[in-house]
C-alpha cells in the first residue's frame, strides 16, 4: 500500500503525486482509494488513464457521474475565474490597492504556509481511507 498526498490545485494539469499513484496503480493492478470526488473530476489524468478508483466521499460514483462533475466543475472554475476578473477590476477602478503589501515572503517568514492545512487534509482523508479497508 502506497500513500500520495496530492497539494497541487485541481486547475493545474501537472501534478506529479497523481502521475506518481496512475503509475503505481497501473504496475499493481490496484485501485485507487481518493478522498474528494471533485478533486478528480477536475483532473483528466485519472478519468483517462483507466486505472479503477473509489472516492470516498462517493463510493457509488461510477464513469457517468465522473463525466458528469467534471463538466459541472469547468464551469464552476470559468463562472469564478470570471466574477473574480470582474470584481478586482470593479475594486481597482475604485482605487483599491491590489495583492499583499509584505508580499508572500512576509507569510513565509511569519511560518503562515499551507502546512497546517496540507496535514488536516491528509489526516482527513487517511481515516476516510482506512474506515472504507472492510
Amino acid at each position: 500500500m502506497a500513500r500520495f498526498t496530492e497539494v497541487e490545485n485541481g486547475r493545474n494539469p501537472d501534478r506529479p503525486e497523481l502521475g506518481k499513484a496512475i503509475q503505481l496503480a497501473r504496475l499493481t493492478g490496484a485501485t485507487l482509494v481518493i478522498a474528494k470526488l471533485d478533486r478528480l473530476s477536475r483532473n483528466a489524468a485519472l478519468r483517462d488513464s483507466g486505472v479503477k478508483f473509489i472516492a470516498c466521499d462517493m463510493p457509488e460514483a461510477n464513469d457517468l457521474t465522473v463525466g458528469i462533475m467534471a463538466l459541472v466543475a469547468q464551469q464552476e472554475r470559468e463562472a469564478i475565474s470570471r466574477r473574480t476578473k470582474e470584481a478586482l477590476a470593479v475594486a481597482k477602478a475604485r482605487g483599491v490597492k491590489l495583492g499583499n503589501p509584505n508580499g508572500a515572503a512576509a507569510l513565509r517568514r511569519a511560518g503562515k504556509g499551507g502546512a497546517t492545512l496540507r496535514a488536516k487534509v491528509s489526516a482527513t482523508a487517511g481515516g476516510l481511507a482506512r474506515d472504507l479497508v472492510p
